[in-house]
């Protein structure tokens, strides 16, 4: 059965002005009809939610429980949402399950934290000359309409991560989901109105980033744009949304180092985890994995040996590692950024093979700066091997690129564990473990051209409110 992907607006699921046709990643059959919103639609959109962010005003108990209640909804209805995150994505059965066992938590632990909320007591009395009669202190309060512009290689989580702290806050919402991955914002919305949320607090307008995502840069109505995607699109909703707050989450090329002290055997298996998961789509993907050159072939054996065990393909196989990267024009991409590094010297020390959007989880040696397979950000199902003799050497060549999300190390030397965490310029630096290494409590961002803001519910929580101070004499 084709599905549908409509907007929902004002209270009511509506048509776009047009639709588009969806097709399944994997076997490219047509999945769902997707609306698309007009200009008008989406002022419609963005003025309703406005009204109810200002009509409606929960408590923070009353946001915990809206967002308890959902996450409740969500196990409820587990099979459908991992279903649906399949066919947005095409991710495995794996990838897809991670996704919504992670929008559960996000979830609860949002709505945790909308029950922490607090300012503080300014000690107005440690000024020179202050009155000893007066109090000040700061309260938190809602920024608006927070404006989620969400990715496709997270079409679950990454839009709890918006959407809950936002409602955590205060605040109303409207989302527009990743044009390749609509379906996973639409149940979303209908587990958040089961639960009780307002209808007139949430949104969804789907549609193209030239048509749909500028209307909503372009609208003076959103207080706070929370935006995950490419480095390109992020400055550019910088520089149209002006002086109103941000949350951009961009590229990134992200490194793993490990050394010879570390272990060999964990560093194969969770790299192979951290390059392959979601077919390499994620920003903290290791795509640059740096291995001192007196372990080089033991890793290199290690790597290979869980390789062997693994399979890309049909994403609904338990076995599959890797299925579908998100669309054909990718996969073309992908596949030539390979076949130019072997053709320049670079060596395939597994897989390199593509049927249909699926490229096989494939490592390459003997990768020079130049190649696009390490100096442009893959987002695919690629790692490359760097080898490393000097600590400091290698960490300066990662530190070398225009981005700074996240890194690894695995060593067993705490005083280099140590000098590397200090050295590494990233949002994030993970020991003995690798570059994509998050749990969802934690603040989560990036330097340089990776981003700007936090996300993670309390921290996203922060940057959704603003600070009021109050102070109070005695009459």
């Amino acid at each position: 059965m084709v599905k549908k992907a409509r907007l929902f607006y004002g209270g009511t699921w509506a048509d776009g002005e047009s639709t588009t046709e969806m097709r399944d990643k994997y076997s490219g059959q047509p999945v769902a009809e997707v609306h698309q919103a007009s200009t008008a639609q989406v002022t419609e959109a963005l003025e309703g939610v406005a009204r109810g962010q200002e009509r409606h005003l929960l408590t923070p108990y009353e946001r915990y429980e809206v967002l308890y209640r959902t996450a409740g909804i969500l196990q409820s209805r587990y099979d459908e949402f991992v279903e649906t995150v399949i066919l947005d994505a095409g991710f495995t059965l794996a990838d897809a399950r991670r996704e919504a066992d992670r929008a559960v938590q996000t979830l609860v632990i949002s709505g945790e934290e909308a029950k922490r909320i607090h300012g503080e007591v300014v000690p107005w009395g440690a000024a020179p000359g202050a009155s000893q009669d007066r109090y000040a202190f700061t309260v938190r309060r809602p920024l608006g309409v927070v404006c989620a512009i969400t990715p496709f290689n997270s079409p679950l989580n990454t839009l709890v991560h918006k959407v809950a702290p936002a409602l955590a806050a205060g605040n109303s919402v409207i989302v527009k989901p990743a044009t390749y991955t609509p379906l996973s914002a639409g149940l979303l919305v209908e587990a958040l109105l089961e639960a009780g949320l307002p209808e007139d607090l949430v949104a969804v307008v789907t549609g193209g980033g030239g048509t749909v995502g500028q209307a909503l840069l372009e609208s003076p109505v959103p207080a706070f744009y929370a935006f995950t995607g490419s480095t390109e699109v992020g400055e550019h909703i910088q520089r149209t949304v002006g002086l109103r707050k941000t949350q951009l989450e961009m590229g990134s090329l992200s490194s793993t180092l490990v050394c010879d002290d570390a272990d060999i055997a964990k560093a194969a298996r969770l790299s192979v985890y951290a390059g392959f998961r979601k077919a390499g789509q994620v920003c903290t993907s290791v795509q640059r994995l740096y291995v001192q050159t007196g372990v080089l072939p033991e890793f290199v054996q290690a790597l290979q040996d869980v390789l062997a065990t693994q399979t890309a393909g049909d994403p609904r196989d338990e076995k599959t590692l890797v299925g579908p990267v998100i669309s054909e024009k990718d996969a073309d991409r992908i596949e030539s950024w390979i076949t130019r590094a072997v053709d320049s010297g670079a060596s395939v020390l597994a897989g390199g093979k593509r049927q249909q959007q699926v490229i096989e989880p494939t490592v390459l040696s003997d990768v020079t700066l130049d190649m696009d397979v390490l100096c442009k950000e893959i987002f695919g199902p690629v790692l490359s091997i760097r080898p490393f003799s000097d600590l400091d050497e290698a960490i300066t060549e990662i530190n070398d690129t225009p981005y700074g999300l996240s890194a690894g190390i695995f060593t067993a030397d705490i005083g280099r564990a140590l000098s590397a965490t200090e050295k590494l310029r990233m949002g994030s630096v993970h020991v003995n473990e690798t570059s994509s290494n998050r749990v969802d409590l934690m603040p989560y961002g990036g330097v340089k051209r990776s981003g700007m803001g936090i996300e993670g519910p309390k921290y996203a929580i922060e940057e959704m409110t603003e600070h009021r101070l109050i102070t109070l004499a005695r009459p």
